[in-house]
């Protein structure tokens, strides 16, 4: 029950998280998100595809869908944006830009997500489901 009770916690913080930068990736121009992303030598459709993926992947996470899956997914992540724009500051930053230990700690919350097999409500009802058919 406790473990249960820690992967909720985990996948809405994580959920809400991820769903409020996707959010605003389009809310404040995702052009511009785009030309960012050029200018740090990744192609600027990428953009598009992380903003989705956070959103989509926000809402499943909260919903708990794909748990498994959308944790992996949300590591990925953090170790492009750690390895591409944060690194060079180090963990806890260099006096002029931020270090990548939020990062760091959302990459951990979804590798645990994946590691642990963790679940959500929607994935256990299906599982249920399957398991009354067979």
């Amino acid at each position: 029950m406790n473990q249960h009770i820690g992967n909720l916690i985990i996948r809405i913080v994580l959920g809400v998280t991820f769903f409020m930068h996707g959010l605003t990736k389009f809310q404040s121009g995702i052009d511009n998100i785009a030309g960012w992303f050029t200018s740090i030598g990744l192609p600027g459709g990428l953009a598009y595809g992380v903003a989705t993926a956070e959103v989509v992947g926000g809402i499943l996470l909260i919903l708990g869908l794909g748990v498994r899956y959308i944790g992996l997914l949300f590591a990925l992540v953090m170790v492009g944006a750690i390895i591409k724009v944060k690194w060079s500051a180090g963990l806890l930053g260099d006096g002029k830009n931020p270090g990548f230990e939020l990062e760091l700690a959302l990459l951990a919350m979804g590798a645990y997500l994946f590691v642990a097999k963790a679940d959500g409500f929607v994935d256990n009802f299906l599982k249920e489901k399957m398991s009354k058919k067979n």
